[in-house]
This record gives C-alpha cells, structure tokens and sequence, in this order.
C-alpha cells in the first residue's frame, strides 16, 4: 500500500489497511466476540499447515475476476505510495542507514523513486507496507511474471487480513499495531508462494515470522510508525528466505499454546480462518480500503463528510466558531495527536484534518508538513476542533467508523453531518480511474515523469500479460 500501510471496513480494518500502507483497529465478528467471552483457549490442530496449503494450492484460476481488479487498484495506489516515499525524510535516513554495508548498484531489487537497488529485504523495508513490497522484490530478483506476482499478492492480503479478523479485539486495544504484527504474515505468505515452497516450509516461514511480528500504537505519528510497516515486509522476505534455505521454526506457530494467536490477543476465532480463506475473499467482503487522503484511515470519514459539507454550504474558515468531532472509543485512542506539531503528528489527529481542510479546502500531502501544522492560522483552528468519544458513535458499533460533525458558525446556524465511511472505502469505493489520478498526484509529489507514471497505470491494469516485473520496476526507478 504504502506501506505500504500494506490495508477493509473498520470490521477488520488493521490488516487490510496494513496491506494498503495504513492501519486501523482491527475488530472480529460475532463469533470473536463470543470466543472473547469465553476462559478457554481454542483448541485446533494444524490451523497452520491450513493456511499454509491455502498459500500452496492457489492458482490464478482460482481468484475471482472481481478480486484480481480490487487487487490491481491496491498494487497501483501501493506503488504511487512508494513512489512518494522517496521524498519522505525517513528515505534519507535509510540511505544513510544503508550505505555503510557497501551494497552494489547493481542487482538486487529497485528502491522505489530512486536509482539504488539493493537485497530483496531491504529494498521491501524501503518500499514499506507489508505484502507489495515483499512481494514486488522477491518477484523482480527472481524475474518472475505479472500473474506470478497478482497471485502472490492476493495470497499475502488474503491470509494477513484472515489472521487480523481472527485474533482477540484485546490485541490492537492493547496497543499492538496490527499493520506490523499481522502484517508480517502477508508478506510471508507472498514470498513464500513466489519461492515455490512447499507446505511443510511455508509453515516454517510462518512460524520464523511470528517471532518477528512486532508493532505498538504509542508509536502512531512518529517515524516508527511506518519502520512497523517496513519491518514486517522485510521480515515477510527474510521468513521465506530463511525457511527456503532449511531454517527450521514451530509448524504449528499460529495455533499453539505458546504461539502467536495466544502470546499476542490471548484468544482468536478459529471459525475465521478455517474453511473461510479465499471464501470469501477478503478484497470482496469485507473489502479493502484505498487512502483519498495521506493521513490515518479513521480520518476518513469525518474527511469525507466535511468536505462534502463545506461544498454544499459555501462554509469559509472565518465563519466557523466551533467543530464538533463525535467517534467511538478506538477511534479517539488511535487519533492520539490532539495537539499535533509536525507532519507525521498530524497524520493522526482528527483536529488537524479537519482544520486544514476547512483552511485550505484539501488536504494532500503538501499539507502533511511541520511547516504547515505550525502555520498560525493552522493552530488556532485546531483549537477550534472538539474530538470526543460520542455515545451514539459508540452505539454504532466497531464495524463502522461513525464520525457525526456538528459545525457551529458565527452567526449561529448549526451544520450536521454523520459517516460511517469514507470515500475509498468498500461501501463509497475508488474506481480504477480515480485511484489512477491519485497515482499521477504522488508520481508529481516525487517529480515522477508523467510519460512514465502513466506507462504505470496502463502496465498494472493489464498486469497478468506482463511476462517479467522487471518491466513494471524499471518505469519505477532511475
């Protein structure tokens, strides 16, 4: 994504948002909720060894058509994503980081943005989110095709998304940052398939990647929050690698006692994953978000909604007197930056966007900037901004993100609005088409050639034909 994060519904919203680059709570169905509720732990055998035949077994064939699209509008925005990245300050930093072990400029896998390459693990940590970039490297050092790399990808997605929906709430309102520990699977899953390794191996790399999966929300509005991302994309291509070569792990790492599922949400939903990957597909129900905006994902919706009301009421900054801002619970704890002083803060505070979208009319990733956040106009209109958990929100329910907006102007009128989700989402979604100019809008962020960025978006659209992904890295790179 970014990453990658690499990004669903809030229902299930970290993993699937964590495949797009972004992340949100992630929150299991009725069946979790009652599995919650119980003292035991799930007793199942070889969940494991079944999710590692479902990587095993997929065939092109076997993806439906519909799924294969959603999958090429999330590949597309996962490389504008990249592309932009590498005028991110952190990309500096990982070249300095980098540097000091010699690597040739030739070989390895592209650096998204740039002219340096580097080893596959690298190259996804730079390229961020969880399953693209994973996936992209190891299909680019091992040359292998357009469907090779669709059908990896919807692997990854699919098992990373399975595996959030499955494990307790208590995981992410505990803290864990699900992009970063559910987000490994996803790219474990990706290598794994494009290796070739056989169950029995592949259950080994989930196993080495569990003791990689790593990720805390405090981080939110930080450069550690997208490392969590770029972590566990390069731990999905070390897993694999290691395991390929006979590094040997627990086979039974999700399910057991002492293993993921246990360590990390106490309980999980086993009904979630057996019988249910690829069934439906993640990428159909309950879908899978794709980002209008640069910031977090819960954002969205109050984004969405504002700005259809500031189109339909002419409402100007200066009018405004107050902003209400009503969500539920996880909403308000993730969107921790309430008084937000630098661009990555403000990726995380509800305040932030509302204000500058009501300032500035759009909120892209010019606006993501210490500069701007420290803008005095800026500051005194978030202070103007209330967010708080409202009860109706609440009642709402987690498979939503009910945002309700009541703006108080200055001669006393009253403007309303609610959302459940945003523009991008599976209920309002992005077509191909607006995806494709939201790619356009990072390729010029990253002073991208227009030719090449567009060359892209035709290269993905028919992204089965293409016969090495090398074709696709080379319009992406310098």
């Amino acid at each position: 994504m970014r990453r990658r994060d690499f990004l669903r519904n809030a229902a299930s919203a970290g993993a699937a948002l964590g495949a797009l680059g972004l992340s949100g709570p992630t929150h299991a169905s009725a069946m979790t909720a009652q599995v919650c509720a119980e003292t035991t732990f799930p007793q199942v055998q070889k969940l494991t060894a079944h999710v590692s035949e479902f990587v095993v077994t997929l065939k092109f064939a076997d993806i439906p058509a519909d799924s294969l699209e959603l999958g090429k509008k999330s590949i597309l925005d996962g490389l504008g994503l990249a592309l932009s990245g590498s005028k991110a300050e952190t990309w500096g930093l990982i070249q300095q980081y980098v540097k000091s072990f010699g690597f040739s400029p030739r070989g390895g896998a592209a650096v998204l943005g740039s002219a340096i390459r580097l080893p596959a693990r690298f190259a996804a940590f730079a390229n961020t989110v969880c399953v693209l970039p994973a996936a992209l490297a190891t299909a680019e050092v091992a040359g292998r095709s357009g469907k090779d790399l669709l059908v990896a990808y919807e692997a990854g997605v699919e098992v990373e998304c399975k595996i959030a929906e499955a494990i307790s709430p208590r995981h992410y309102e505990d803290g864990f940052h699900s992009t970063g520990t559910c987000g490994v699977f996803g790219g474990t899953a990706a290598c794994s398939k494009l290796k070739g390794l056989d169950s029995v191996h592949t259950s080994r790399a989930f196993g080495i990647a569990a003791s990689h999966a790593a990720g805390l929300r405090e981080n939110f509005g930080t450069m550690m929050k997208p490392f969590q991302a770029g972590h566990a994309t390069e731990s999905g291509v070390i897993a694999a690698d290691f395991a390929a070569i006979g590094w040997t792990a627990a086979e039974q790492i999700l399910e057991a006692q002492r293993g993921f599922f246990h360590a990390y949400g106490g309980t999980y939903d086993p009904a979630v994953i057996i019988e249910r990957l690829g069934n439906p597909w993640t990428f159909q129900n309950p879908g899978v978000s794709i980002k209008p905006f640069p910031s977090g994902s819960l954002t969205h919706p109050g984004m969405t909604e504002l700005s259809r009301l500031i189109q339909a009421n002419a409402i100007r900054a200066a009018d405004v007197e107050r902003l209400e801002v009503g969500a539920n619970k996880n909403m308000e704890s993730t969107l921790l930056h309430h008084h937000p002083k630098t661009g990555l803060q403000a990726k995380f505070s509800m305040e932030f966007c509302m204000a500058i979208l009501l300032l500035d009319g759009k909120a892209d990733q010019t606006k993501y900037t210490d500069a701007v956040v420290n803008r005095d106009n800026v500051q005194k209109m978030i202070e103007r901004v209330r967010f708080y958990v409202d009860p109706e929100a609440e009642k709402a329910g987690y498979d939503k993100m009910t945002t309700i907006l009541k703006i108080t102007l200055k001669d006393g009128r009253t403007i309303s609005g609610r959302a459940d989700f945003g523009k991008g989402s599976p209920i309002n979604p992005m077509s191909y088409d607006e995806v494709a100019e939201k790619f356009r809008g990072c390729a010029a962020f990253a002073e991208w050639p227009a030719d090449k960025a567009n060359q892209v978006i035709e290269m993905v659209r028919k992204l089965e034909d293409v016969s090495d992904v090398r074709a696709l890295t080379a319009l992406l790179s310098k």
